[in-house]
């Protein structure tokens, strides 16, 4: 180390030496000036104590003159002191007798109380200490005290001391205020009107019936603000409120609002509002209730539209309308009223007259006039109701006036007068009664039997020919249980269908019934419910036939049809055995014919070859003439196999089949429907038609239509031909057997025999239009 660095390290060394006493020498200047504060403030600590002390006897003096009660106690409760008003309030005196305060305490407050007092040890106050205590009088009090500890010199808790406040009063009204507020949230919670309380638009609090009114829940509701969920129906008015609630105008008003509910619907609501204002007069919150008057609404527009059709009515009505009031000034008429009475004016101008001066100018119209003036003044001064009285007009109508006097609370406040022209009417009246006395006289002598009975199936009228079918007098069945008197094997059946007819049954059916003489009978009876006039059943009423007769003709009838199946049958094998019977010599005629022809075609001449042709051209026709008979004997119902059949396609079948010249074109006009029918049947149907249009076509060009359309309940086809037409004398004609149009004789005229007996098979028509030279249409339905 040089000499430098030493020299450097001295003065560092000085520094810190210099530095050291000059810190040694702050820190005993400053230990002085502590020790000098030390004393002071001990000094001066005692001076403050003395002083304490001083002010707690002046306290002492000023606590023992106020209002409130005061009290000091030791550390275990016991009162070492009070003033005057402690005295008066507890019920004692803590100089003539010994008092622990926590004697005083209910014993609901024990627990509260040991607690308190540890708070006031530890920590040397209590403030609003709430308990109930008991005075010496028995009598509960509730107070609050607010104490502090008291210390001696040395600080040490010596006692307490304390303000007791009696706060009775304020807790049973604070209890009070509790009940009814319960009670008003008790009751605005069930109430049946919706109430909300908003402050400033926002939904602080909504009962149930408003959240079940709108379908919102509670948590729901209270994010909406009112403006959300309310428009008012008339939102000027309303602002104008509003704005007067919030200056404090007006402490409340009431406007219809509509109100969006959950679901998207929406209520009318009569919306009361009222202002809750605080201390100052600012309004802090407002109080909404509303009622659901939507069906209020809708029965006013109801009862508006009630009105407009009641007047309406009126108006129309073809009864004449008067209205007085009790003044008898016109308050309503309609116009059948002047049109009955020839009044020129219309009804409106009428309003406000005084009928009593009227009813002279119009009296010339009654036939009696002074005996009609008399009558009005006696109902008018009767004041009651009176129905159905009968006016004679001078022309001879006859009218009908009803009166019907008003009261409202029992004070009249007019009349009302109906007039209905009953002319025809009584006229009908008189008719009818004319009627029923000559239906009286047709049931009576009528040959269908008459029975009415009553629910219990007792007889209440029979007319003659009831009697003389069963046999019995008019005397025999009154009042007697029809099943009893007339017998029956079937008395059953009898009584379940007269049973039948309290259920509001009608029907008919037949039934044998035993004559009073003893032979047997078949009746038909028609049976239906009697009702009387207020439409309830009592009872039925039957309308009997005797079908003895028919009925006999009826079990012969099935024998003849029996016969008749057993006679056809035989015919159709007769048929079958007649036509090969009679094809077999046709064959070996027309083996014969080829034979000579073959054999002796050198020999023979032309007028023998001709002769030969003409042989076999006659047999060929005899065939043919078997098997048509053949085919129209076992054309019936019996050998039908319905099933769906495809028109177009038996069309098409028939074309590959049949001969069709070439000059001959056949067209089906439309797409033809697919039917219920026999395919065989309807094969040889449409063949017919087709062979008979296309070889009677004589043109260059041939043209065959097939065309067909609904008709409801059938199918109508046509078949259309360019040929040469039939005559009109052969229209009805051709469809008989054996009759053919003109004298060819090819024809075996059963082909469209054939076609009119499938055609009645399937209850369908068949005619035809045709002009000669143009052509033939035939037209055929057939049953859907």
């Amino acid at each position: 180390m040089d000499n430098k660095e030493v020299i450097l390290l001295k003065k560092a060394l000085n520094r810190q030496i210099k530095a050291r006493k000059q810190a040694e020498g702050i820190l005993e200047k400053k230990s002085k000036e502590l020790y000098d504060t030390a004393k002071h403030l001990k000094e001066v600590n005692s001076r403050l104590e003395n002083m304490l002390s001083e002010k707690s006897s002046e306290l002492d003096g000023v606590f023992t003159n106020i209002i409130d009660p005061y009290v000091v106690i030791d550390l275990f409760g016991n009162v070492m002191k009070m003033n005057n008003s402690a005295k008066e309030f507890l019920g004692f005196d803590n100089l003539k007798e010994n008092q622990n305060l926590t004697e005083l305490v209910h014993q609901d407050y024990l627990e509260y109380t040991i607690q308190s007092f540890k708070t006031l040890i530890e920590v040397g106050t209590l403030k609003n200490y709430r308990a109930k205590i008991v005075i010496k009088n028995k009598e509960e009090k509730f107070v609050e005290i607010n104490s502090c500890l008291i210390y001696d010199n040395n600080r040490k808790p010596i006692g307490a001391q304390g303000i007791i406040r009696d706060i009775s009063q304020e807790t049973e009204i604070k209890e009070l205020l509790g009940t009814q507020r319960k009670q008003l949230d008790i009751i605005v919670e069930n109430s049946p009107l919706s109430i909300l309380l908003v402050d400033d638009q926002k939904i602080i609090k909504a009962n149930g019936a408003f959240l079940l009114l709108l379908g919102y829940t509670d948590l729901e509701i209270k994010k909406q603000t009112i403006n959300s969920i309310a428009t008012a129906e008339n939102k000027e008015l309303a602002d104008i409120l509003c704005k007067k609630l919030h200056s404090g105008e007006i402490e409340t008003y009431s406007t219809i609002k509509k109100y969006l509910k959950k679901d998207g619907s929406s209520i009318l609501g009569k919306t009361s509002v009222s202002a809750v204002k605080n201390q100052s007069g600012t309004l802090d919150y407002q109080v909404i209730v509303i009622e659901d008057i939507t069906k209020e609404i809708e029965a006013k527009e109801q009862v508006k539209a009630s009105e407009n059709r009641l007047s309406s009515l009126i108006a129309n009505l073809h009864t004449g309308i008067l209205v007085e009031n009790e003044n008898r000034k016109i308050e309503l008429t309609n116009k059948m009223f002047c049109n009955i009475f020839d009044i020129k004016i219309s009804p409106e101008r009428l309003k406000g007259i005084d009928c009593s001066k009227a009813m002279n100018n119009t009296k010339n119209l009654f036939k009696n006039p002074d005996v009609e003036l008399l009558k009005i003044e006696t109902i008018l001064k009767n004041k009651k109701l009176v129905l159905a009285d009968e006016l004679l007009m001078q022309d001879g109508r006859i009218l009908e006036r009803d009166y019907i006097p008003i009261f409202s609370d029992g004070n009249y406040n007019g009349h009302l007068w109906a007039y209905t022209d009953i002319t025809l009417s009584k006229n009908y009246k008189k008719n009818i009664e004319a009627e029923k006395e000559k239906y009286r006289s047709i049931i009576a002598n009528m040959n269908l039997g008459l029975i009415e009975i009553d629910e219990n199936f007792k007889v209440q009228m029979v007319n003659n020919s009831f009697s003389k079918m069963s046999g019995y007098s008019e005397y025999e069945l009154l009042n007697n249980n029809a099943i009893d008197v007339i017998y029956s094997k079937e008395k059953e059946k009898i009584k379940e269908k007269m049973s039948s007819r309290l259920d509001g049954k009608s029907d008919s059916y037949e039934i044998e019934i035993c004559h009073k003489d003893g032979s047997k009978k078949h009746w038909l009876i028609s049976g239906a419910p009697r009702y009387d006039h207020t439409g309830k059943i009592i009872g039925s009423l039957g309308i009997n036939l005797d079908i003895t007769n028919q009925k006999r003709l009826e079990i012969q009838k099935e024998k003849l049809v029996t016969e008749l199946e057993k006679s056809n049958l035989g015919l159709q094998e007769y048929a079958h055995i007649v036509s090969h019977d009679l094809k077999s010599p046709l064959r070996s005629i027309s083996a014969l014919c080829t034979w000579l022809y073959e054999d002796y075609i050198n020999v023979l001449d032309d007028n023998g070859k001709n002769n030969l042709s003409l042989m076999q051209e006659k047999v060929e026709a005899m065939d043919n003439l078997i098997d048509g008979i053949l085919k129209y004997s076992t054309i019936n119902s019996d050998n039908i196999e319905n099933d769906n059949v495809d028109v177009n396609e038996v069309i098409k079948e028939i074309t590959d089949i049949i001969y069709i010249p070439e000059h001959v074109k056949v067209v089906v006009v439309n797409k033809l429907p697919i039917i219920n029918a026999d395919r065989t049947k309807i094969h040889q149907l449409i063949q017919n038609f087709l062979s008979n249009a296309v070889v009677h076509i004589e043109r260059k060009e041939g043209l065959v239509e097939i065309a067909c359309k609904d008709v409801n309940t059938h199918w109508q086809f046509s078949v259309k031909d360019n040929g040469v037409g039939i005559p009109k004398e052969y229209h009805e004609k051709i469809f008989k057997i054996f009759e053919s149009v003109g004298n060819k004789e090819r024809s075996t005229g059963i082909g469209l025999s054939i076609v009119k007996k499938i055609i009645d098979l399937y209850n369908g028509n068949v005619w035809l239009e045709s002009e000669i030279g143009i052509g033939t249409t035939f037209y055929f339905t057939i049953e859907k």
